[in-house]
């Protein structure tokens, strides 16, 4: 009895002992399982770490440079251009004043802003004690002339004497002698009228030429003498003309005759002028000459103002940039080009005139670079960039 139990327990024992072996047989085949997905991840890993490291980081590289936009410029005829600035003024600009003995002032019929001709009285001046000084000198005439009469008269009398021996020769002369004198004294008399005359004549004051009153700087009742201030100023047709200052280069590529545009500040008009003068000499404060630019009256060009003037100075054949591309620092203009091999390269260049196309690049540039169009200010030399040519270039 109790060797069957003994049997029946070992064989719940072996029983058991089976049942436990199956259960580490499903244990290791888990831990096979999850070795194996590990190794599954580690091998996915591996290839997401090393396997993309020989063919994406180039591409991931180039998404990561800069992309710029550049331009080729080539090289443009454009019409040479020098910009100046400087003040208007009358191209024959007249101060009027007394030139006679001057005196009070009792009228004065014209206003700044007339058109005058010439001769035209600009001030009357008191002339009442001259007018009589003139009536006194026409006296004095009359009075000479009387005794000229007198004096021909005895001569007369005297020659029909002498061939009857009644009156000497030496009486003779001495009668023509008192003759002359009065003749001469007439003579003089008239002189002293007409200066006279001519003095009161100058008392007004009178237009020297046709014009433009300018300025008008004397009121009625003012006292006036001649060879003081101007009184009036004129100018002479009405010309005006510009004085734009230009530097030495520049007056070394313009000559007289050559035509420019003028722009009055204030004003949206522009006028057409000629270069008629340049100054022969250069002013030692600022290196600057002028040019003087003559011009057709306008209301809009007033004496005293500013304006700016174009002036065409003969063409040339240079590339051309936006104004975007050319940079500026202590060492002058510069632009960035993109070499061959996708490097920015700082160029020095030499600018020119300013057009509606751009900027003219004088020296540094031959057109056929890649020009960095925006943004040259954020490159630094040597920079790899990405570079993308500009629509239309």
């Amino acid at each position: 009895m109790n060797y069957e139990t003994g049997f029946e327990t070992r064989d719940a024992g072996t029983i058991g002992f089976v049942a436990d072996g199956e259960g580490s047989t499903s244990s290791g085949r888990r831990k096979i399982i999850a070795a194996v997905v590990a190794l599954a991840a580690l091998i996915l890993i591996a290839y997401v770490v090393f396997g993309r490291s020989g063919t994406a980081p180039t591409d991931e590289n180039e998404q990561q440079l800069p992309t710029v936009t550049v331009v080729a410029p080539g090289r443009t005829t454009v019409s040479g251009q020098i910009v100046a600035t400087g003040t208007l003024a009358a191209r024959r600009d007249m101060p009027v004043g007394a030139v006679g003995e001057g005196g009070r002032v009792i009228a004065i019929p014209v206003e700044a802003g007339d058109w005058v001709r010439q001769g035209q009285v600009l001030a009357i001046i008191d002339r009442s004690v001259q007018s009589q000084q003139a009536q006194s000198a026409a006296a004095q005439i009359q009075v000479a002339q009387a005794d000229a009469n007198l004096a021909q008269a005895n001569l007369d009398r005297s020659l029909k004497l002498v061939e009857r021996g009644f009156v000497s020769t030496a009486d003779v002369d001495r009668l023509t002698a008192t003759r002359d004198a009065a003749v001469a004294r007439v003579r003089v008399a008239q002189a002293q009228l007409r200066e006279l005359q001519a003095r009161n004549a100058r008392l007004n004051i009178v237009a020297p030429a046709a014009g433009l009153v300018l300025e008008r700087n004397v009121e009625v009742g003012q006292t006036v003498a001649g060879g003081a201030q101007a009184l009036f100023r004129i100018a002479r047709g009405g010309e005006m003309e510009m004085l734009a200052k230009l530097s030495e280069s520049d007056l070394a590529n313009i000559g007289a005759g050559k035509t420019a545009k003028v722009q009055p500040v204030g004003s949206e008009k522009t006028f057409s002028g000629q270069i008629w003068q340049i100054s022969p000499t250069i002013s030692n404060a600022d290196r600057q000459g002028t040019a003087r630019i003559a011009l057709p009256y306008a209301p809009e060009l007033r004496p005293g103002g500013f304006a700016t003037a174009t002036i065409e100075s003969g063409a040339v054949v240079a590339p051309v940039l936006p104004e975007s591309a050319v940079l500026s620092d202590r060492e002058g203009a510069f632009v960035y080009i993109v070499d061959s091999e996708g490097k920015a390269k700082r160029r020095p260049i030499t600018t020119g005139a300013v057009t509606p196309q751009g900027i003219v690049v004088t020296e540094g540039l031959n057109g056929k670079e890649r020009v960095v169009l925006r943004a040259g200010g954020f490159l630094t030399e040597g920079e790899t960039v990405k570079p993308q040519m500009a629509k239309g270039s």
